[in-house]
Order: C-alpha cells, then structure tokens, then sequence
C-alpha cells in the first residue's frame, strides 16, 4: 500500500481565522494601561492620597473663614480641588508618563507592532477617565463628609457638573500628550510638568479665592483650562449668589464651554503634528 507522503506532510490550510476587531484592541489596550497603573502601588496611593491630603492641610488652616456670597473657605477650596483633580489626573499623569515610556523604548516597540496607534491613546484616554472618575468620587465624599459641600440637587446643575468634567478632562487630556513633544526626556519630565501644574492651581482659583488674587494673576489664569473649569465647579456646588464674586459677575457657562473646546480643538491639532514614538536619541 502506498502512501502520499508529499499530501501527508502538507500543513493543515486555516481557513477560519480573522483579525481582532479594532473595538477588541481598544479593549485590551485599556486593560493593559490599568493592570499597568495598578501594579505601580506607590504611584496608585500618592495619586489618590495626595489631592485629599491637600484638602485636609488647606481646610485645616482655611477651612472655617467665612468668603463673600455666603459661603466657606473649604467649600470654594472643593470645588477648586475636584476641577484641579481632572486636570491632574489628564494633563500632569500624560505629561509625565509618556515621555518616560518613551524614553524606555516602550512606544519604540508599540510601534514596531501590527496595533493601531489609536489603541494607544485610546488605552490613555480609558486610564485617565477611570482615575479621574475614582479621584472625583474620593473627593466628593470628603468635602460632603467633612467640609459642608452640598452636593447638587437639581439636574441642570449635575448636567453642568458632566459637562464641565467631559470637556475639561478632555482638554487636559489633549494638552498633556501635545505638551509630551516639548519635554526632552523622561528624566526632566516631572521637574517640567509638575512646576506648571502646581502653577496653574495657584493663580486658578484652587488654593486661593480667585477674586482675591492680583489682576495680573487672573488675566493670565484666564488663557488657560484649569481656571475655567474650577469656575464652572464653583458653578455646580457653590450657591447662585456666589457669582457675585466672579469677576464677570456670572458664572459665564457658554465662555467656559467656548475655552474648553477651543484647548480640546488645539490641543489635538498640536498632539496630531508633534507627538513623537521615539525620543530624539533613536533619530
């Protein structure tokens, strides 16, 4: 009997196999940069503790003074506190952690690979919005236990609350991956984006009452994300007559919508044309 050795030894043909979808490789890729987040316990503790620390400290010293429109300290120092929240969980984590990913040849190797480069940054968009969400609810809770913020109890003010957040941390967002390109190195990575960060909450309104800070501090605050999105959480949690305060005298919804779209629109403008996959020593 006789045998076809050349049909025996011919490989099984697959005939059924088909690429992940790109949904799928979102999907994972999100996995992969929160497994990746939660393995690092130091920078999970200090990410969460730290903006609670500092509304212990600032309550502790502030907290019981009396502001004009009616309100506390501690809960104007809140609502600065849960925008200032977003901001550092989008701009400050991006602005930090992709450079050294960089410059550890890890976007190198993403790039050598058959995925998307959109999986990337939807995997850093997904981190940022599961941080944010988690630090808000954390601070939330704070301020409602210990510090009298009354949580909002129309929803026209909660639908504030979501869009502000939305538009914010998505401006933020965007910002932090354009502002990657201009940073040398992993190593001066934080020493660059710490110092703006910190900066930006000081003449913001966080750590201080915003009409109470020079006039020069506030017209540069005003270029920038952080200060409108904090007067657009004191619109949620602080009551109507605090916008009396405000320098426009109003809480300026449809400006702070309008500012928050225009850093969302250039900042991808600018992530889009300089983001790099390698630092400059690989060419």
């Amino acid at each position: 009997m006789s045998v076809d050795l050349s049909r025996a030894a011919a490989p099984a043909r697959t005939t059924d196999y088909r690429p992940p979808s790109l949904l799928s490789v979102y999907r994972v890729r999100a996995v992969v940069e929160l497994k990746t987040f939660m393995r690092e316990r130091e920078a999970v503790v200090f990410t969460f503790a730290f903006p609670i620390l500092l509304l212990v400290i600032f309550g502790a010293v502030f907290g019981r003074q009396d502001v004009d429109g009616g309100v506390t300290f501690a809960q104007v120092f809140v609502a600065g506190m849960i925008a200032a929240g977003l901001f550092a969980s989008s701009f400050q984590n991006l602005g930090i952690s992709i450079p050294i990913e960089r410059d550890s040849g890890a976007l190198k190797r993403l790039a050598g690979t058959p995925m998307p480069p959109s999986a990337y940054f939807v995997g850093k968009i997904a981190l940022v919005a599961v941080v944010a969400t988690v630090q808000q609810v954390l601070l939330l809770a704070v301020g409602v236990l210990f510090y009298g913020l009354d949580l909002p109890d129309d929803g026209s003010r909660w639908l504030t609350y979501l869009w502000v957040s939305v538009l914010g941390i998505s401006a933020c967002t965007m910002l932090g991956i354009a502002t990657t390109a201009f940073v040398k190195n992993g190593r001066t990575a934080p020493a660059v984006i710490s110092p703006i960060a910190i900066v930006l909450q000081f003449i913001s309104g966080v750590f201080f009452v915003f009409a109470v800070l020079p006039q020069w501090m506030q017209t540069i605050a005003a270029f920038f994300p952080l200060k409108w999105m904090t007067q657009g959480m004191r619109s949620v949690f602080l009551p109507d007559d605090y916008q009396s305060q405000e320098p426009a005298g109003s809480w300026e919804h449809g400006r702070i919508a309008l500012v928050l779209v225009l850093w969302l629109v250039g900042g991808l403008l600018v992530a889009v044309r300089t983001f790099r996959w390698r630092n400059k020593a690989d060419g």
